[in-house]
Formats: structure tokens, sequence, C-alpha cells
């Protein structure tokens, strides 16, 4: 492990075109989980898997699902009202005026068989594809999540509820944060330098200007001592950023797949998570996989934890379970992995019974990172949660 070292990543806001079609995707699943007890389903048995494509007014969803029957008018409402929500009411995008076209159709019987259980066989579910999932955990901030990426998000967020709260009228929904940290002795100290793009609603505003907006979110945001006279900022390099969000530039769901992870800290497995519901082990395993990383470094076990799962579609039982704790560990990583495969049942069934995920909870996920996150009372982000950590230190 090096020592002293520069590392950076990158968040974008809930106005980030891609982002737009995050939220989107997951409205729609969310949607799903809401419908289908209202219509006497259960919600083991619904499905969803949704695609979203926004530009210049014009929206467009395409996917398979099962379960609840649910009218276009009902989908186009929830669109819209997610479009209207993140904050867009401009010429080039606007949540009353756009075209909305939905592709949603059934999915396929062959996906299902694999993934329903099979009576009377007694075949458990399966996983819904095959693929790996990583889950990682560092102790270098209060939530256990990579230093760069925290901070990122929270200069994100702190601009997004002033904007919300009508403290900043001046700036729109898209915007991009990047965050180089300095480290020392494996421990990061400071901010090297510092990068803000933001869109802004009064076209002749300059870098200087929006830089005065920004500043004191990204001040607050960041610890006391980080920055510098040696720090350098870069907010609106281009010098303009008024045509933003999918006038701009054309979103697609499942595009930020590192700004929703680690931020380039720790692996990825390659899967989306948006737009997908929790049959589909893109999501549910890796939520599984820093669910667990999380409690390791919690529990003490490690400074910092990777963990990686491997499924095959229609199988319930992941095919491997791999733990490196980067010459962290207080005990070795084949004890950590038999015990995190006794503390937690990783079928696709078992992820989803133990973090409660067959609930409309996944809107809220679709910008600013799915980890690193309080856990809401009713459910939301319940991966976040560290009550298992008691449990793996007994079992090592």
């Amino acid at each position: 492990m090096r020592a002293s070292y520069l590392f950076t990543s990158e968040s974008v806001s809930e106005g980030h075109p891609d982002k737009v079609c995050d939220r989107i995707s997951d409205e729609i699943v969310d949607l799903f989980f809401r419908e289908g007890p209202k219509q006497g389903l259960d919600p083991w048995q619904i499905r969803a898997a949704c695609e979203t494509l926004a530009t210049t007014n014009k929206v467009v969803i395409a996917g398979e699902t099962r379960g609840p029957k649910v009218p276009k008018e009902q989908l186009d409402q929830v669109i819209r009202d997610a479009i209207k929500d993140i904050g867009y009411e401009q010429d080039g995008f606007h949540w009353k005026t756009c075209d909305i076209e939905i592709l949603l159709h059934e999915q396929s019987a062959d996906i299902a068989q694999g993934v329903d259980a099979q009576q009377p066989t007694n075949r458990e579910e399966g996983a819904g594809d095959q693929g790996i999932m990583f889950g990682y955990a560092t102790n270098e901030t209060s939530d256990l999540m990579p230093a760069p990426l925290h901070y990122a998000h929270r200069i994100l967020r702190l601009i997004a509820e002033a904007r919300h709260s009508g403290v900043e009228k001046v700036l729109g929904p898209d915007s991009k944060s990047q965050v180089t940290v300095q480290y020392e002795n494996g421990k990061p100290v400071g901010v090297r330098e510092i990068v803000v793009s933001h869109q802004h609603l009064v076209e002749d505003m300059t870098s200087k200007q929006v830089r005065e907006r920004v500043e004191p979110y990204v001040r607050k945001a960041l610890p006391e001592g980080w920055i510098t006279d040696k720090t350098i900022w870069h907010i609106n390099p281009t010098g303009k950023f008024f045509i933003g969000g999918p006038d701009g530039d054309t979103g697609l769901t499942g595009r930020k797949i590192i700004v929703d992870t680690y931020g380039g800290a720790a692996p990825h497995g390659g899967g989306a998570f948006s737009g997908k519901d929790s049959t589909k082990v893109d999501r549910s395993a890796a939520y599984a996989a820093r669910y667990l990383a999380k409690n390791i470094v919690a529990a003490g076990l490690a400074d910092k934890a990777t963990l990686q799962l491997a499924y095959a579609i229609g199988v319930a039982r992941p095919l491997s379970i791999y733990i490196d704790t980067h010459g962290t560990g207080k005990v070795s990583e084949d004890r950590l992995e038999k015990a995190v495969a006794n503390a937690m049942d990783l079928t696709p069934r078992g992820i989803r019974k133990h973090l409660d995920l067959n609930k409309p909870i996944y809107a809220r996920t679709a910008a600013y990172g799915h980890f690193g996150r309080t856990p809401d009372a009713d459910g939301g982000f319940s991966w976040e949660k560290t009550d298992l950590a008691e449990a793996l230190k007994k079992a090592v």
C-alpha cells in the first residue's frame, strides 16, 4: 500500500442527464412495488427492468416488467413528477411539455423460469443474471466510504438542498463535482484540487460569479483545514454552463456506475443498479456485498475491506465469496469468508429477505450514491446498517 498519494473521485447531481434517467427508471421500479400490493399481488413476484433515454424534450422508457397492471397515463405522470421534482422547467427540457414514449413489455418467459422458485421440485429462486458484484468499506470517513467520493457527493448535495429551498434560484439542476484528495501515511489529510461545474439559469453569469455562489458550500462540505492557499479551484472551467440537462447532453440509465459506488477506489463488476428490481443480483448482491464489507470494518476486523460475490443465472447460491482486507485485517481473509457465509443467506431470496428489498425504496438512491447513506425508517438504505458487526466478531 502506498503511503502518500493523490486520489480523485467525481460526483454528479440529480439533474445530470444520466441521473435524470436513473431517477426515472427507479421511479418505475418503485411504482410497481407500490401498485402490486394494492392489486393483491405478492411483492416477491414483482419484476421490473427499465431503461431510460432522455434528450431535448424527449424521454423514452423501454424494458420488461411483471406484476401489477399500470396504465401508461400513470407511468407518464410519475415520470413528469420526477422531472419536476429535479427542477427542469427550461425550454429544451420541461416536465410539462416533454414528449414521453413508453415501451414496456412483459418479462421474458425464458428469464422468468430461471429466476422463479419451482414447485414441486423445490428449486430455489435463482439469480436474475450471471455476474460479479463488489462491496467495499474503509474507515477513512464516518460513513465508511472513500473520502474523495464522500466529499464530492456532499458538495453537490449541499448545493442541491440550497437550490430546492429557493436560496440559490440562479443555479440549475445540472452539476458535477470532482475532488482530488491528498493522502499521507495512508490517511486523507487535505484537498489538492476542486472542480465544480454548475448550470446557471442567468445566461451571462461568469465563472467568478458562479464561484461566489458555490464556494461557501464547498467549504462547508470539506473538513476544516483541508482547503489551503495551495488548493487549486476549477469552477465552471469552460466559462459558461447555461444549457444543461438532457437538452445539453443525452442521458441514459446506468452510465454513472462509478459515481454510484466507490468513486474508483474499489473494483466494479460492471452492472448498473437503477431500473432493476431486487431479483437482479447486479443490484441486490452489490448491496449485500457493501453491507458485509461495511460490517467487517464496523466490527473492527479490518480498516478496509473489498468483498466479491459471483452468481450464475438461475442458480441460487453464490459461486464464490472473496474478501481482501488490503493488509489491514485483524483476522485472516479465509476466516472472514466463512463468517460472512454463515452470517447471511446470500441466495437472491435470502438477500431480499435479510435487507427487506421488496419495497418502493429505490428512487432515492438514484443520485448522490447508493452507499454511504443513512438508513431510513421505512427500510431505505437498509444495506448501510451495521447490525451484523457483533455477529461477525463472535464468528471469528
